[in-house]
């Protein structure tokens, strides 16, 4: 199903490093595909070691203005952030957010404070449950520090515990946890992205899943945001049909875009 009036909201250029592609290459890409609005949201790992932040923020933000007046006649460019971990290091953090005019910033954690991103654990070397504790207490101090404007792919660490490492877990002793972050979000009137990029991993997902998304409707959440995660010029778009699916089924009438860090609906009852 085609939906009109398309937006990803989470995508990653060359900055990012991880990101392998520019900006003009990513809204190229956003255009040829009728994207309609394109946040450009790359990594601030806060906590990183040596890390510059407020220098790279700089350096990304000039980058994304640049775009933003160059393709303002075809393609709605947000300037965005990914900041990770922002509550291990609060006051840079909000130095940053402080400094720079964004119009949307994403909320993550991708890593325990002093340990390295999920991805690279070897997990034979821990509880995966002690794991997921810490994780999602620290998506909840992050809620309850607010931040943000959309808290990024809630369930990123089962893209590699169970999608790679194939290890089960019983998500339902994290339903209280995941309930009073969904609280925290609606009452402080944040958003819950949708990450349409786990489709096109093993974990064959969105991040979260559908019914995670019905419970944020049902708790009281008011907005979601869709988001490819693109890391490449190609895959900008991403699954972002199926996210805006997904919200539908789950009762949102509206996705919403963040212009100026305030929330802007957009209408998806339409069908092309």
């Amino acid at each position: 199903m085609k939906y009109s009036n398309m937006t990803d909201m989470h995508t990653h250029c060359v900055l990012s490093f991880d990101g392998n592609d520019s900006c003009d290459e990513l809204c190229d890409s956003a255009v040829n595909k009728g994207i309609k609005t394109l946040a450009i949201t790359d990594h601030c790992d806060i906590d990183g070691a040596d890390f510059d932040a407020l220098a790279y923020c700089k350096e990304q933000f000039d980058e994304t203005k640049r775009v933003k007046e160059k393709y303002a006649d075809v393609l709605e460019v947000l300037q965005g952030i990914e900041i990770g971990q922002g509550i291990y290091r609060k006051s840079l953090t909000e130095k940053v957010l402080n400094t720079f005019d964004y119009d949307f910033v994403l909320g993550s954690v991708h890593n325990l404070e002093n340990m390295e991103d999920f991805y690279f654990l070897d997990y034979k070397e821990y509880d995966v449950y002690n794991l997921l504790e810490r994780y999602f207490g620290d998506l909840l101090e992050l809620c309850r520090w607010g931040g943000f404007d959309s808290l990024a792919h809630l369930t990123y660490p089962l893209r590699y515990i169970v999608a790679r490492e194939k290890i089960n877990v019983d998500m339902s002793r994290f339903n209280d946890i995941i309930d009073a972050i969904f609280e925290s979000l609606a009452q402080n009137n944040k958003a819950l992205e949708i990450n349409t990029s786990g489709l096109f991993m093993d974990i064959n997902d969105t991040l979260p899943n559908i019914e995670y998304v019905k419970r944020f409707k049902k708790i009281g959440g008011k907005y979601v945001t869709i988001g490819s995660d693109s890391h490449y010029a190609e895959r900008i778009g991403q699954g972002i049909d199926k996210g805006y699916e997904i919200a539908v089924k789950s009762g949102f009438e509206s996705v919403t875009k963040f212009v100026k860090r305030e929330p802007v609906l957009i209408n998806v009852s339409e069908v092309l």
